[in-house]
């Protein structure tokens, strides 16, 4: 993937313009083995109900008869008292069959349920074993242009936990979703660049560390695969820089401590204040290695506008400030010259009180670590799969 962009660039002031991640890999075949999956032992299960032996409907009806041959008898010496009779036993009987078609139809009702248990091993529920057979879900993957995947799979496409090799270029080690790079995993490429972090849609997204061939490094938030919230950035020359980013580059608030004469900065100058475009832009102060400071209104990286430029013997340079050279001097207590350097040195304060962001991309690293080494697993299953002959790879 790096090949791809061709050959990083980078400048004192930014170390990332981040290569295009893979989103997307070719279209997978579905994997499916032959092999018979062992049924569960069903327990037998007791009827809910069960019917009457006849002789028990036999005794239930005797009563009821000599009730009616009772009412034929009084009917017409007592019309009155063998009429209640016969309306009580009728009563009853009712009663008794409302009772009994209740319980009929609780039982059935049972019957269904219990008809519909889903069947499971060690408490997993698996649908497939209604074909009777197992699905392997990791498998191995090759394409024409030299790339292999080895992991699990779901409906055709990379899904779950797997590996995938680019041909001479590199691996990704994590988690999938449709395909995609989705969770946590390691990138690394042949050159021995490095990211370990968050993904979400198959780019680098959430906390995350980015470790290029050339010894230069980011840690922090990412969106969309480029640097973007609050991060650290680390170069090979020792300079580091702390803040805020977008899209990629150095954007808002930040602190810069330079470590090696770089475009014409000196060995431990530092810088706080304001950033647009990756470039020192707004209001800041700038400590030079000499002693030497300049607090004031900055325009792409030069002196521009009003500041006030410090001595290391505390003699003072005021005044209008164009492309880095002093224009108009003006009194070090000239209003508007108070103002300007009361905002850069406000800047400068809020630059160091960014909240730092090390605690979350130490957790996301432990992830991804932790997903990769599974990915590991899981590409090791798939090859033995592919060996006992439970998946026949598909070539694109």
């Amino acid at each position: 993937m790096e090949s791809q962009k061709g050959k990083l660039t980078r400048t004192h002031s930014s170390i990332l313009r981040s290569p295009t991640v893979r989103s997307s890999i070719h279209s997978l075949s579905s994997i499916a083995a032959d092999d018979e999956e062992e049924k569960p032992h069903r327990p037998h299960r007791r009827p809910p109900f069960r019917r009457n032996p006849p002789t028990h409907a036999l005794l239930l009806t005797l009563p009821f008869a000599l009730i009616f041959l009772l009412f034929l008898y009084l009917r017409n010496d007592c019309p009155l008292f063998a009429n209640v009779l016969l309306f009580s036993s009728l009563f009853t009987a009712a009663s008794l069959a409302a009772r009994r078609f209740d319980l009929f139809r609780r039982g059935a009702t049972a019957v269904r349920r219990v008809s519909s248990v889903e069947w499971s091993i060690g408490g997993v529920e698996r649908k497939e074993k209604r074909a009777g057979r197992r699905i392997v879900r990791e498998g191995v993957e090759f394409y024409s242009n030299g790339d292999f995947y080895e992991g699990e799979f779901h409906k055709g496409q990379c899904n779950g936990s797997g590996v995938y090799n680019f041909f001479g270029k590199g691996r990704y080690e994590g988690d999938w979703v449709d395909g995609k790079y989705d969770g946590y995993g390691i990138e690394s490429w042949a050159r021995g660049s490095r990211y370990r972090g968050q993904y979400r849609q198959g780019l680098r997204n959430g906390y995350g560390v980015y470790k290029f061939y050339s010894g230069d490094s980011y840690a922090g938030e990412w969106v969309s695969g480029q640097s973007h919230g609050v991060g650290a950035q680390t170069c090979s020359d020792g300079s580091c820089y702390f803040g805020e980013f977008k899209c990629g580059v150095k954007h808002g608030l930040g602190y810069y401590h330079f470590r090696q004469t770089c475009l014409g900065c000196r060995n431990g100058d530092k810088y706080a204040g304001e950033y647009f475009a990756d470039k020192i832009h707004g209001f800041g102060v700038y400590h030079f290695a000499n002693g030497h400071c300049y607090g004031g209104s900055w325009h792409e990286g030069k002196k521009q506008g009003l500041g006030m430029y410090t001595f290391r013997s505390g003699d003072t340079r005021c005044g209008d400030w164009d492309a880095g050279v002093l224009k108009t001097p003006l009194a070090p207590s000239d209003p508007t010259v108070e103002f300007v350097v009361q905002a850069a040195r406000k800047a400068a304060e809020n630059s160091t009180l960014v909240p730092r962001v090390d605690s979350q991309v130490n957790k996301a690293v432990a992830a991804a670590n932790r997903a990769a080494t599974a990915a590991r697993v899981t590409a090791i299953k798939a090859v033995q799969n592919r060996i006992d002959g439970r998946f026949c790879d598909t070539h694109v």
